[in-house]
């Protein structure tokens, strides 16, 4: 479950990169050449946006990163993606297969057969 959980997040934060790079993309260019009537307008919270763009792809790689040693953290990283995409970017076309794929990675992960190390954390 823990491979399952590592490739599941690994696509869906690749996917989520890719999505976060046009999302990103466009809220600069409307920024910088204006809005077009009928074709190009500025979404409602740009900022939100932005930040929701680089920092979830990030949040979903490394929970995927960390979903074979420390199930639970990555498990929760990848949740926390998923519900970030779903809260900045909303359920649509482009962004429903990084959110099944993290939401489901990171289930899979905090749902692993056995539980981590006992270690110190910090």
């Amino acid at each position: 479950m823990r491979n399952a959980a590592l490739v599941l997040g690994l696509i869906g934060g690749l996917i989520a990169m890719v999505v976060g790079f046009f999302v990103y993309g466009y809220v600069v260019f409307v920024d910088w050449f204006g809005e077009v009537p009928d074709l190009a307008r500025q979404l409602p919270d740009p900022q939100m946006k932005k930040t929701v763009s680089l920092i979830a792809p990030i949040l979903g790689i490394a929970g995927a990163a960390m979903a074979r040693s420390r199930a639970l953290w990555g498990g929760l990283l990848m949740l926390a993606a998923a519900g970030g995409i779903y809260h900045g970017l909303g359920f649509g076309v482009f962004t429903m297969f990084p959110i099944a794929c993290l939401g489901l990675g990171g289930f899979l992960a905090l749902a692993a057969g056995r539980p981590d190390e006992e270690k110190a954390h910090f």
